[in-house]
């Protein structure tokens, strides 16, 4: 699903050089703090594939990242860099030396102070990179006249693995590296993306599933303030971070898994990188699946949780789009077993009960659902109780906090259904990524270019890109997108018949608001 990719830039030494462009539009080369890249031209963008923002973090692993080391000779930028190391192949060469990120962009230092949109990929901090074709900014740019930049940054363990109670001071922000490193990032833009054309004033993260969790937490992080302006969320939510106590307890296992016990928690920074990646397979003790790691309020880089007991009030000055695809579990259960498209009225209340992570009586459920939805089958009331009660929950907690707080909020539904599979998946969880990239041909779109496919794609990246441009996401080819306030709820559902619609669901929402969201990982 990767392209393929070349090896990180090498880093030859030297002193540190003013950045600017000093190369022929067909090869350009740009000068950044850190030292010269070259790029390609590509359908009249600019493309800067695997520029080096960090070092290595191989030799400080668990630990903030540093920034590179300068370099004179001109380093080639064509290609993507390695991803986090993870489970799994798809993201191709892993490499601990993964602090690189992508540039799109119209033009280079002609005085176009153009819009930065930041793309956070997701994959719930466990796997994923910014290097998918699916990521490609080259449409946005042409489209938006934007600057586009996507990221890779640590992942699992080695960005999230908490040693602060297990190995010292030394290791006091390892909950917390593979944010570090996007904060990182965010300063490299800050810093090098005016010689790119790019404004750094007008920065917009968007990000889908864990990339949107990253930005909710970002919010709530004091070393990210003033490095971003604006920002949307695709079915991703960080409604509470993981605590000291659960993430120390989930390193314990990890600890155990690799072979060391707590009092040698320190020699974890020494071992293979492969040998960590075997570790990750444990059982997580708290939430179903694997060893869950993500963000740990450690008091320091995170000092409290990003929506709980209300929206942070660092993040309360940033526009941001909240946004949730109709039929999110589609995408996770679809192939579970047994079949849940096979499943009797039986079957409804065990199945839901062990995928909601809410504690409420699935029987009851179900016959709410069948009361709302009489026309809907078993397999689709499993679907739409667990996305209600499971993915959607953090997306409305987080507006309405937003909205008690007077915060500028927008709220979206994705309701375009995807091609695959017959269709029978759905609005599933990812299916907006192409349409906010407006990237509907590139591979990994689950939905088939089409007219009607391509309008819902005109207006979802438009709206991103006007976020980008002015702080509000509307613009001339949507109905008028009200802020979401809690006396109306307003929601703006992308399908071929795009429209405002007030608090659709509101009797789903309402069922599960009975009872405590629990928040995957916490």
């Amino acid at each position: 699903m990767i392209a393929t990719r070349r090896s990180l830039l090498a880093a030859a030494g030297g002193l540190m050089i003013p950045t600017g462009v000093f190369a022929a539009p067909a090869s350009p080369v740009v000068r950044t703090t850190y030292g010269p890249v070259r790029g390609s031209l590509e359908a009249g963008i600019k493309v800067f594939r695997g520029v080096r923002y960090g070092a290595d973090t191989g030799p400080r692993r668990f630990r903030p990242p540093m920034p590179p080391q300068p370099w004179t000779k001109v380093a080639a930028a064509t290609a993507y860099g390695p991803a986090s190391p993870q489970a799994g192949g798809d993201e191709g060469p892993q490499s601990e030396d993964c602090l690189v990120l992508n540039v799109w962009t119209p033009g280079l230092a002609d005085g176009g102070r153009r819009p930065v949109m930041v793309y956070l990929h997701g994959g719930a901090y466990s796997g994923g990179s910014g290097s998918a074709p699916l990521y490609d900014g080259g449409r946005l740019c042409r489209r938006g006249d934007v600057v586009v930049v996507t990221i890779n940054h640590r992942l699992n363990v080695f960005g999230y693995g908490y040693l602060a109670k297990l190995a010292g001071p030394a290791f006091a922000g390892s909950g917390n590296a593979g944010m570090d490193d996007i904060v990182l990032a965010l300063r490299w833009v800050r810093d090098n993306i005016t010689a790119f054309g790019g404004d750094p004033g007008r920065v917009m993260l968007f990000g889908q599933s864990g990339g949107g969790a990253k930005i909710a937490t970002l919010m709530a992080m004091p070393s990210a303030q003033s490095l971003f302006h604006a920002a949307a969320t695709m079915s991703g939510q960080q409604v509470t971070a993981s605590g000291p106590l659960h993430a120390t307890e989930r390193m314990k296992l990890f600890l155990a898994a690799v072979g060391l016990t707590p009092d040698r928690a320190a020699e974890v920074a020494t071992l293979p990188a492969a040998k960590l990646i075997e570790g990750l397979a444990v059982a997580d003790p708290f939430t179903p699946g694997r060893l869950y790691f993500g963000p740990v309020m450690d008091g320091a880089a995170l000092p409290r949780h990003p929506f709980y007991p209300d929206a942070s009030p660092l993040g309360l000055k940033i526009p941001m789009v909240i946004g949730n695809a109709h039929d999110e579990t589609r995408a996770f259960l679809a192939h579970s077993k047994p079949d849940p498209f096979a499943m009797g009225w039986a079957d409804v209340p065990a199945r839901i009960a062990a995928e909601m992570r809410v504690d409420i009586d699935p029987d009851a459920v179900v016959a709410a659902y069948r009361a709302l939805y009489p026309a809907y089958s078993p397999t689709e009331v499993f679907f739409a109780a667990t996305t209600a009660g499971r993915s959607w929950r953090g997306a409305i907690i987080e507006a309405e906090e937003r909205a008690k707080a007077g915060a500028p909020a927008w709220v979206y539904q994705q309701d375009l259904p995807t091609t695959i599979e017959g269709g029978r998946l759905k609005a599933m969880h990812m299916s907006d990524i192409a349409l906010a990239f407006d990237n509907l041909a590139q591979p990994g779109s689950l939905t088939a270019p089409s007219p009607g496919a391509q309008a819902v794609a005109d207006r979802m990246s438009d709206s991103f890109i006007a976020l980008a441009r002015t702080g509000d996401p509307n613009h001339s080819k949507l109905p008028a997108w009200p802020k979401y306030e809690l006396d109306r709820r307003a929601t703006m559902v992308f399908d071929l018949d795009t429209r405002v619609v007030d608090d659709p669901r509101g009797a789903e929402r309402r069922l599960f608001a009975a009872v405590p969201y629990i928040q995957p990982g916490t």
